[in-house]
């Protein structure tokens, strides 16, 4: 079964959130359907099922591997470089 090898390399504690929703979606009149929280830098971005993708395109822009939900009650991460849960 293929693993995560980002997540050792995550900072601990892990970092604040810069902001409590999406920006960009804020910014761009949107909502988004569900938060993120980026494990390397704190910044707070919207799901792939929110019309603007911006956890991913953080990813993209960052190379920053491994996001969390930012939902209550759930706690799951997700590594963009390996497709896995970490």
């Amino acid at each position: 079964m293929k693993q995560c090898t980002h997540a050792d390399a995550l900072p601990h504690p892990e970092p604040a959130p810069l902001s409590d929703t999406c920006l960009v979606c804020l910014a761009d009149g949107t909502h988004p359907v569900q938060l993120r929280l980026c494990l390397s830098c704190g910044h707070v971005a919207c799901c792939d099922s929110s019309p603007g993708r911006h956890a991913t395109e953080h990813h993209k822009e960052t190379g920053h591997p491994v996001m969390r939900t930012f939902e209550p009650g759930e706690s799951w991460r997700w590594c963009f470089v390996d497709h896995v849960l970490a």
